[in-house]
């Protein structure tokens, strides 16, 4: 019989609904109080933010200082010359031409009264100038021929110590003469000659040169009367292996020359 009982409390328990709003309440007071503690943390955590400016962990803001400040607008417009003043001159004011006197066509002359006549001025003719000239240009043909007398000495076949017996070819080919001077003057050694000679005293030779410029044919012309120096002059023109070539223009195959060694 108590189990009939105890059985039928327990389906009567199971048959009756629980109660919900005490269950609801409690869970909206903990939602309230839960978001009125969010809240207040976030007011809490803006006040304090204030007061932790530049700390580790917070944000910063990075200033640059500008040098150049922007230039402010200026009342007056800008001027663009290259010399200005503050008190600058006035512009001096045109002259207004004179005015013509008016003549009166309708009055009646007077008489015993002469008219003036009106000259008309005749147009200047510009009288011609003579033109400046420069001074920094060259003046040609302007200078009076000297009065110097002038005079050409024409060569012949001599020129110096070397003769040539060709001709007229001493006056056109005048660098070949002076090429045989040169050649004998650096192949002559004074010292060969005896000191006993006498000052002044010439030997004459003579030679061939060829068209490659050799040297044959060394004789002596004319005996200076000293032995050494009519040696070492013709031992001066064999020592020269070449003259040079003869002038191109020169038609002949030798030149008969002629040379004195003066002591």
């Amino acid at each position: 019989m108590e189990s009939l009982l105890e059985g039928g409390e327990q389906l009567e328990r199971e048959l009756t609904p629980e109660p919900i709003a005490a269950p609801a309440a409690g869970s909206l007071l903990l939602h309230g109080a839960l978001a009125g503690g969010l809240l207040a943390y976030g007011l809490l955590g803006g006040l304090f933010h204030h007061n932790q400016w530049g700390s580790p962990g917070s944000g910063a803001i990075q200033v640059t200082l500008v040098t150049h400040a922007l230039p402010l607008p200026s009342d007056q417009p800008p001027n663009d010359n290259v010399l200005s003043t503050e008190t600058p001159s006035q512009a001096p004011a045109e002259v207004t031409p004179k005015a013509k006197e008016a003549v009166d066509e309708t009055a009646i002359p007077i008489a015993g009264k002469q008219k003036k006549t009106v000259q008309q001025s005749a147009p200047k003719t510009p009288q011609h100038q003579a033109q400046s000239r420069p001074d920094n240009l060259a003046k040609f043909g302007e200078q009076a021929g000297s009065s110097m007398a002038r005079a050409t000495n024409a060569q012949n076949g001599s020129n110096g110590p070397v003769s040539i017996n060709s001709g007229n070819f001493g006056s056109i080919f005048g660098y070949y003469i002076e090429g045989i001077q040169r050649k004998m003057i650096s192949n002559w050694n004074k010292l060969e000659v005896s000191q006993n000679t006498v000052k002044g005293t010439r030997a004459y030779i003579e030679f061939t040169i060829h068209r490659d410029g050799s040297v044959s044919n060394v004789r002596l012309a004319q005996s200076s009367g000293s032995s050494t120096l009519d040696r070492s002059c013709m031992l001066a023109a064999q020592r020269v292996d070449t003259f040079g070539p003869l002038p191109s223009q020169y038609n002949q195959s030798t030149v008969l020359t002629s040379y004195y060694c003066e002591y």
